[in-house]
C-alpha cells in the first residue's frame, strides 16, 4: 500500500510539474533563443565540450531539454544528439528552435527516471536545471549511467535553487537578490515566474532541502559513476551580470561524472 500510494503521490507531483513548465514554455523559450543567437551559445559550448569524450562526433543525450538550447547548441558543433523532456510545450518549442537553426535532433517524450534507450548507447548525457526537478533523483542518476557508455561521462549544471525555502542563512540571501535586483533596476527573475506554485512543488521534491553538489556527489559514486568533477564557481564564466545579481546566493554548479 506504501508504494502505491507513494507511485500516485509522484504522478500528482509529476503533473504539477509538467503543468508549471508547460505554462513555461513560451518565456523560457524566449530566454533560450537570445542565448542561441548571443555570445551565450559559444560559451555554454565550450564548457561543455572541454569536458566530454574526446571525440569528433559524439552521440549525445540532452536529458531535459526544455526549449533544446543543448540540443541545438551541440548539434550545430557537429555532433549527433537525442533530447528527451517529459513537457509537450518545451519539446515543441525545441523542434522549432531546432528548424530554425537548421539542425537535425531526435526529440524524444520521456521521464527521465525510465528512459527508452538500450544500455550503453551514449558518449555524452547534458542536463541543465533538471535534477532539482525530480522526485527519485538517485534513480535517474542509476538510469543514466545505464545508457552511457563505458567511459561515457554525464554533464550537469544545477543549482540549490530552492534550499532557502529550508534553510535561514539561504532564505536571506534570496531576499537580499531580489533587494539587489531592484536597487541594480534590472529584471527580477523570479518576479517573471509563479513563485507560489513553483514554492509548493519545490517543497515536495528532496533536493530542496539537501547542500548541493556535496549530496550529487555521493550520489553518483554510490550509483558507480567515478572521475568526478566538481566546479563551484562555473558561472562565473557563463553567467551575465544580471544573472549573477538575480542568484547570486544559489550559484550554479557543474559536475562531471565518468561511468
Amino acid at each position: 500500500m506504501t508504494l502505491q500510494l507513494d507511485e500516485v503521490f509522484s504522478k500528482t507531483l509529476l503533473d504539477d510539474v509538467k503543468r508549471y513548465w508547460n505554462t513555461r514554455a513560451d518565456g523560457y523559450s524566449q530566454v533560450n533563443e537570445a542565448e542561441l543567437k548571443g555570445s551565450k551559445r559559444a560559451l555554454w559550448q565550450s564548457a561543455i565540450l572541454r569536458n566530454a569524450p574526446d571525440c569528433a562526433c559524439l552521440n549525445v543525450l540532452d536529458v531535459g531539454t526544455g526549449p533544446g538550447f543543448f540540443a541545438v547548441t551541440l548539434a550545430m558543433a557537429g555532433h549527433r544528439v537525442t533530447a528527451v523532456d517529459v513537457t509537450p510545450g518545451m519539446l515543441e518549442k525545441a523542434k522549432a528552435n531546432a528548424r530554425e537553426h537548421d539542425v537535425d535532433v531526435n526529440f524524444v517524450t520521456s521521464d527521465v527516471h525510465r528512459l527508452p534507450f538500450a544500455d550503453d548507447t551514449f558518449d555524452l548525457l547534458v542536463t541543465r536545471n533538471v535534477t532539482w526537478n525530480l522526485k527519485y533523483p538517485k534513480l535517474a542518476y542509476q538510469e543514466w549511467r545505464r545508457v552511457l557508455k563505458p567511459g561515457g561521462r554525464l554533464i550537469n549544471f544545477d543549482a540549490n535553487w530552492y534550499l532557502h525555502l529550508f534553510d535561514e542563512r539561504y532564505r536571506r540571501g534570496y531576499l537580499q537578490d531580489r533587494q539587489n535586483a531592484q536597487a541594480s533596476n534590472i529584471d527580477d527573475h523570479y518576479a517573471n515566474t509563479d513563485t507560489v506554485a513553483m514554492e509548493n512543488i519545490a517543497r515536495e521534491l528532496p533536493l530542496s532541502r539537501e547542500m548541493r553538489p556535496g549530496w550529487d556527489s555521493e550520489a553518483l559514486l554510490d550509483c558507480g559513476f567515478h572521475r568526478l568533477l566538481v566546479d563551484t564557481r562555473i558561472a562565473e564564466g557563463l553567467w551575465d551580470e544580471e544573472e549573477k545579481i538575480n542568484y547570486a546566493s544559489t550559484p550554479m554548479f557543474m559536475i562531471v561524472a565518468e561511468k
